[in-house]
Order: C-alpha cells, then sequence, then structure tokens
C-alpha cells in the first residue's frame, strides 16, 4: 500500500527509503546483519512532515531491503565501477551480506517483488506528477534520501551534509538547481556539495524532463545533521528543527518557483 497525501501545489516530495515494513516471509530470509535495516532513510518522513503546505507526498512503506524503488527496474547500475547496492540488495552499505546462505531472492522472485513493490510506487508517483503538472504546467519532484555520513564501502571521508543530485544538471531547470543550491550554501555551519558521489537515483533521473515540464531533484542529506548516525538512530530534536529551517526555505523556494 502506498501512502499518497496530495495537494495543490506543483511539489511533490519523493519518499522511498523511509519503509521499515519487510514481509513475514522475506524477513525469514534475512540473516541477522539483514534484520538490523542499517539503510533505512530513518526518520525521512517525520523531518520533512509540515514544512510547507498544499504538498503532495508519495512514500512507501516497504523497506529497500525488499526491493529498492529508486533502482532501475531492469537492474542496470546507476553508478558503473562504483560500490552501490543492487535492485534487491544482497549486501548493506558496508558490504556485507544481509541474507542467509541460500536465501537470496533469484530472478523470479526479484520479478515478483518489482510487480508487487517496485511497480505501484512509481505509478502512484507518476500519477501525482502527472496530476500537479495539469494543475500547474509543470511539476517538481523533490526526492528526500538520507545516509550516513561515512560509509567506507560506498566513499571516501565524510559525506557533506547536503548533497544535491540533479544528474549534472540534466534533471530539472537551471534556475531550481541554483535556488536550491544556493539555500544549501549559505546554511551556516553545514556543507554541502552539488552532484557529488551522489548524482541523483533512478527516480530523479527517470522523472527529470525538463523539456516535458517535469523537473526533478534529489537531496541526500548526511543523517548526523539530524539523527544518531548508529543503532538505535535516535532523532534527535535540536539538530533536527536547526535542519528544518533550512528544509523550509528550499522547499518554499520550489513551490513558488515557476518558469520564466
Amino acid at each position: 500500500m502506498i501512502d499518497v497525501t496530495q495537494g495543490a501545489s506543483p511539489l511533490v516530495l519523493g519518499l522511498p527509503h523511509t519503509g521499515t515494513d519487510v514481509p513475514p516471509e522475506i524477513w525469514e530470509c534475512l540473516n541477522e546483519t539483514g534484520r538490523a535495516l542499517a539503510d533505512t532513510d530513518w526518520h525521512i518522513h517525520d523531518l520533512y512532515a509540515g514544512l510547507v503546505e498544499d504538498i503532495t507526498t508519495v512514500r512507501t512503506p516497504i523497506h529497500r531491503y525488499v526491493i529498492d524503488v529508486n533502482r532501475d527496474p531492469a537492474g542496470i547500475s546507476l553508478y558503473p565501477g562504483q560500490n552501490t547496492t543492487t535492485l534487491v540488495p544482497l549486501t548493506d552499505f558496508d558490504g556485507l551480506p544481509i541474507w542467509q546462505d541460500g536465501k537470496a531472492p533469484d530472478e523470479t522472485e526479484i520479478a515478483r517483488r518489482r510487480d508487487a513493490y517496485h511497480a505501484p510506487y512509481h505509478t502512484a508517483l507518476a500519477a501525482e506528477l502527472e496530476r500537479v503538472k495539469a494543475i500547474h504546467g509543470f511539476a517538481i519532484l523533490h526526492d528526500c534520501h538520507s545516509i550516513r555520513g561515512d560509509i567506507p564501502f560506498l566513499f571516501e571521508g565524510r559525506l557533506p551534509d547536503f548533497n544535491v543530485g540533479t544528474n549534472m544538471g540534466e534533471t530539472c531547470d537551471p534556475s531550481i538547481e541554483a535556488l536550491t543550491v544556493a539555500r544549501c550554501e549559505a546554511a551556516e555551519g553545514y556543507t554541502s556539495t552539488l552532484n557529488g558521489r551522489f548524482k541523483g537515483g533512478w527516480t530523479t533521473r527517470h522523472y527529470g524532463r525538463p523539456a516535458d515540464g517535469l523537473h526533478a531533484i534529489q537531496m541526500e542529506l548526511a543523517q548526523a545533521t539530524y539523527c544518531q548516525e548508529s543503532p538505535p538512530w535516535t532523532y534527535l530534536p535540536e539538530r533536527a528543527e536547526a535542519l528544518r529551517a533550512h528544509l523550509t526555505k528550499i522547499l518554499t523556494d520550489l513551490q513558488t518557483w515557476r518558469p520564466a
């Protein structure tokens, strides 16, 4: 079941990785590492809740270990030559196996999950983008993500706090990219980058078609900006509220943006 909240503004929030639901038959196949669900985008739906009014949100409650709705359904890598996780991950972000021996899903099971969980999320997301585009003539997808800031398996060094991805400027109008980057750079005490380690996932690249009036931008936040980066992943209200103030400015800019 996909969670959809409809608004009338041109802004749509995608929430692909905040879910922690794992069907029992899949849970039984995960090993202890997998059952930790360590790669969840912890608390992201709470972090963004109520920042601006009249926006649309689309969220799947299914965990990314079941299937990653931000991966190409054909299984093509977003970052060739770099460590990453697959459509149905075999490892966590530290490169550790997440399935019990002999219990990793085969191609038939992956296809079943793609139909059961991946396709419904994108059916809902595409429908909402088209709905608000019909109202305004354009739509903006802000794809909401977070990740631990220190993961040697995926990247060297410490990840910046704000990681903006537009696939090298291809997925949105340049002014949308510029507005977002300017807000990140103006956030005192935070670091930011554009199209660094994260250039936008499959969702951003798939829907970002500026010539068709569909703009998409990914925001990958370092989790230390609002929560503990280790179990039990505690939400830190003081940090979160400081970050929410900056996210509010970003979303307000996107919500009030209009084509030149």
